[in-house]
């Protein structure tokens, strides 16, 4: 695939590629790292307005429950 890109005319060298290829990689893992933070966040806010509502389940007796299961 190297070989490939550099012979494509787009890139001067191996070298080029892996610095390109390692500059994507680093911003594709902090997108997906990004992504599941936001996640994350909606669903707090989720459990909080739930919370703000008064839609709680006593956390024993739920973990109580689980555990009989």
């Amino acid at each position: 695939m190297v070989k490939a890109k550099v012979a494509s005319g787009m890139y001067n060298n191996a070298s080029e590629v892996i610095r390109e290829s390692l500059r994507f990689m680093e911003t594709h893992e902090a997108w997906i790292y990004q992504i599941k933070l936001d996640k994350l966040r909606s669903e707090v806010n989720k459990g909080i307005k739930h919370l703000d509502r008064g839609e709680s389940v006593d956390g024993r007796a739920f973990f109580e429950e689980l555990n009989k299961q």
